[in-house]
């Protein structure tokens, strides 16, 4: 197999002066890289600065033939980090945020000040750096970024509760990274090594920090950061030449029936079923994640939902009290047969999606309804991305707006378009769903709903 090379590639790497980002700056140097040797030169307990430690690894690389520079910022400036790379080489190719520092202390002795800065260097310094580089990598099309998580941060670790909690942080980010940058060639993966360090010495015997090398982790990274590598959005647990890709698993789980009571009592006799991992399963994806509750929301199609303000053990429900002045009871204020449909959870859930993006509806500027139908049973949402952040809500379009496009169907078709189970071009072409409005603008919602959905496949 040829070699791996990174000729023409700039690389990043924070926390660069020593141990892993020192192994990863010689491997990516020795390989063609340029690289940005980034090091605050703090002791592990944050304090001070020393320039020395960066500049020792620009210089063994330079002396080997290398390209480096020293950069001495802390990673909380991360645009100065980035602009270093830009500087000095003039693109940016691949960011290793593997800069950090401990502040290790039980969480009855922790204070705010020890929560806080470990949260702004393992962080809010890896936000930094990445968002700096980001508009980059997304404008050439190309970029891989690392984050540097832990065992403390996937299983907890005593002690270390300020620490894990980042760690985990940045698993997460990664994630939703690895989903945004997909499709523009930039792919994030999270690492979680055990490696000698002045950070693991502390809880290690000397002999197994030295046995840990680093150089038994920059391998794995230096394939992560490679063209070649399409690996996206994973998680590698490494160490002393074991690699290992870690997947989040749930169990099967139980499903409530929706119209009968959920208590406490129902849920400790089914505790063995919930916990139960036998046939498990590895979502990817918030939508994966969902689909075993729209699968029991669909098996209580037809029925009569049994909700807390029912009599207990009589099936059925209190009389409702009236309203102040006369308003409509709060079943009729919540759109009445709308609690019926299956579709109303799909769009709570866009609600919510559309939150992480507030900047679609200013970009949109277009308002969507959707008339549902259920047997006899008819509801309506509107999707309105035309004023403030954009909503999702039941009803008619509110404050006199009218709809750009209005698609018609029926809500088992609704939901089948949502979970691709039937495609929306068969149902078009066949009478099941009716449009009516800018079919430009109903032809582009594909793209609006991917882009509150976070990458959601519906083809609207």
């Amino acid at each position: 197999m040829a070699d791996l090379r990174y000729d023409g590639k700039v690389a990043v790497i924070t926390g660069a002066g020593g141990a892993l980002g020192r192994a990863y700056a010689l491997l990516f140097a020795s390989r063609g890289a340029s690289v940005v040797v980034n090091d605050l030169g703090v002791p592990m307990q944050g304090d001070g600065k020393d320039t020395s430690a960066a500049q020792k690894v620009v210089d063994e690389i330079t002396a080997l033939g290398g390209k480096a520079v020293a950069n001495y910022d802390s990673v909380t400036d991360g645009e100065k980090i980035v602009k270093a790379a830009i500087d000095a080489f003039g693109r940016i190719d691949i960011v290793i945020n593997n800069a950090g520092i401990l502040r290790d202390v039980s969480f009855s002795k922790m204070t705010d000040a020890q929560w806080k800065i470990i949260h702004d260097v393992h962080l809010w310094g890896a936000y930094k750096v990445t968002k700096a580089a980001w508009p980059y990598m997304r404008d050439q099309k190309y970029g891989r970024i690392i984050m540097t998580s832990s065992g403390a941060g996937i299983y907890g670790n005593f002690g270390q509760a300020n620490y894990s909690s980042a760690k985990l942080a940045l698993v997460g980010f990664a994630s939703a990274l690895a989903k945004e940058g997909a499709k523009i060639g930039v792919f994030t993966n999270s690492i979680a090594p055990v490696a000698g360090s002045r950070m693991t010495e502390t809880v290690m015997p000397p002999d197994m920090v030295k046995a840990l090398r680093p150089d038994y982790i920059a391998p794995v990274v230096g394939y992560l950061c490679h063209e070649s590598s399409t690996t996206n959005g994973e998680i590698f647990e490494l160490g002393a030449g074991w690699v290992a890709r870690v997947k989040w698993q749930r169990s099967k789980g139980h499903a409530f029936p929706l119209d009968q009571p959920f208590r406490p009592e129902d849920v400790a006799a089914k505790w063995s079923n919930i916990q139960d991992f036998t046939d498990a399963t590895n979502p990817a994806s918030p939508q994966d994640a969902f689909a075993p509750i729209m699968d029991n929301l669909k098996a209580s199609e037809g029925k009569t939902l049994y909700t807390p303000d029912m009599m207990p053990g009589s099936g059925k429900p209190k009389a409702a009290a009236k309203p102040a002045g006369g308003a409509a009871p709060a079943a009729a204020a919540a759109g009445g047969a709308g609690g019926k449909f299956a579709s109303a959870a799909l769009f709570a859930q866009l609600g919510q999606m559309m939150k992480a993006d507030p900047s679609v509806a200013s970009k949109v500027q277009s308002i969507f309804v959707y008339q549902l139908s259920k047997g006899s049973d008819k509801a309506t949402w509107t999707i309105d991305l035309k004023n403030g952040a954009g909503s999702v809500y039941q009803g008619e379009p509110k404050n006199g707006d009218k709809a750009d496009v209005t698609f018609t169907l029926a809500d088992e078709d609704f939901v089948g378009m949502i979970q691709q189970k039937v495609n929306p071009q068969q149902l078009f072409m066949s009478g099941k769903i009716k449009l009516k409005g800018n079919m430009q603008k109903a032809m582009n919602f594909e793209k609006v709903l991917k882009q509150i959905g976070g990458g959601a496949k519906a083809k609207l």
